[in-house]
This record gives structure tokens, sequence and C-alpha cells, in this order.
């Protein structure tokens, strides 16, 4: 799914914002408690373990492409404490499943792949007959802040010279193309809409904390002794732009899509 180098327990401390959207997501699943689910692209496995605990008749697979996450996951919940609930690696474009799942379920994952071509077919292929899918990502226009400041450092003289091969890492999809994409693979399409979100960190640490944990195709870029300047560099620039406001909060503009639909 992605080649990034994932700091896990970093990541578990700042990322609340994805864990507070994927629980409206999931009340969004109407659970009946019966259910074989799969988390694509679980991460830490908080998520995943909160939908396991919704269907404690059913069972949750969570899957993720970054051996450190599912690691963590597996130690944070192991399975002799939560019976319906397993952790594999797998890569999003190479599911390993046939009508295993009633349900597929990812939150704030499937933009780290830009080819969304075999992730859909897989994800086709994962269902039972009449299964469904409810996933959200960084949709068109997600974080159009962040990405010009990190373009304008890119062209600086201080930084370009880490961007000379440097491709934009994302697949921040629009609704045309999504929908598109379900029915090349004979999806029956419920919704695809982008949605507006509000990201709120915990000042400028909560922001460079972001940064430092998911903004992983750029910070990596930089060599490991310069990576924490260019954080800074970022944030400070950033919020020159968008300043923190009277509570102390930094926001940033997200764009999301989320889909839903059923074999």
């Amino acid at each position: 799914m992605n080649k990034y180098i994932w700091n896990a327990k970093d990541y578990e401390q700042h990322s609340q914002a994805q864990q507070k959207w994927a629980r409206e997501l999931i009340g969004k699943l109407n659970l009946k408690l019966t259910e074989d689910i799969l988390d694509l692209g679980c991460g830490d496995g908080k998520v995943t373990v909160e939908i396991a605990s919704r269907v404690q008749s059913g069972s949750v697979v969570g899957v993720d492409s970054a051996s450190s996450m599912i690691e963590l996951a597996r130690e944070r919940y192991p399975a002799n404490q939560y019976p319906n609930l397993a952790f594999m690696k797998m890569d999003a474009t190479h599911l390993l499943f046939d009508e295993r799942f009633d349900v597929v379920f990812s939150n704030a994952a499937l933009h780290w792949v830009k080819n969304h071509k075999p992730v859909v077919e897989g994800l086709y292929r994962s269902l039972k007959p009449k299964g469904k899918i409810l996933l959200q990502m960084g949709g068109k226009g997600n974080a159009e802040d962040v990405l010009t400041v990190l373009g304008e450092l890119q062209k600086s003289n201080e930084w370009k010279q880490y961007f000379s091969d440097f491709e934009f890492p994302y697949g921040f999809y629009g609704i045309e193309e999504y929908q598109r994409l379900l029915g090349e693979s004979d999806f029956s399409i419920n919704r695809v809409e982008l949605i507006p979100k509000d990201m709120e960190h915990d000042g400028i640490s909560g922001f460079e904390g972001w940064i430092r944990t998911t903004w992983l195709p750029y910070t990596e870029q930089i060599p490991k002794e310069k990576r924490e300047v260019f954080i800074k560099a970022l944030s400070k620039e950033y919020l020159k732009q968008q300043p923190i406001d009277s509570r102390g909060k930094v926001h940033v503009a997200m764009v999301r899509i989320e889909i839903e639909a059923h074999a």
C-alpha cells in the first residue's frame, strides 16, 4: 500500500482526528452484531477494536501494509482478549480474500494508494453476495493549504535538492472518477460524495506531530538530521497563513471522499 517507515506509536499519539471521523463513519454501518467485517488500512487497530465491540457474534479482520502498525495492533489487542478480532499484514492492491466479508470498512487510509482499480476489484472479490463497502479517505481538494506550503518549500533553495525526483504520492479522487471505478467492477452505487471536514490540532506541537507522523512522503525525502527543521519550517509558514485560533487550535481544511456501494 505504501513504502514508508511508519512510527506506529507516534502515529497512535497523533491520530485523534482520524479516530473521531472513524467513529462517525462506524455509526453509518448500522451493524446487526453478526457481520464479518474487513477494516482496510487498520493502522494501530484502535478503530478496528471499536468495530469488533459492535459485532460480538461476528468477526473483524484488520489489515495494513505497514508491519509496525500490525505489530502494535496485535500487541495492544491480543487474540486471547479479543477472540473475534485478528490483524494481518496485507496490501490494499493485493487483497487475498474471496467472498469472506459482509462489510468492508476503510477510514483515512486508501488515499495512500494512487491507482484504485486493483483496490476496487479486490474489494468486490472480498465481499459476500450483497455485501457492502463503506470507505472514507482524502478526496479531491484535500489539505490544499498544507500542499500549497509544501509546494513552496519544495521550490525553495534550502529544500529543492531533496525533491528533484518527487512525484505526488496520493490518490485524491473526485466523484465521477470513483463512480466509474465502482461501475467497472460491477458495484451497485449507493452514494459517492465529497465532504469538507475541519481537522483540529492542539497547538503547534499537535500540528507538528501530525506532520511528522502522516506526511511521510515529504518528510522522508529529507535527511534524518534535517527533518525536524523541515517540519518546523512547514509549520511556521502554514501558521502565517492559517493562524492558531483563540482556543490554541490549529485548523486544516480537509476534503474527504465517502463511498457506499454493494456487490
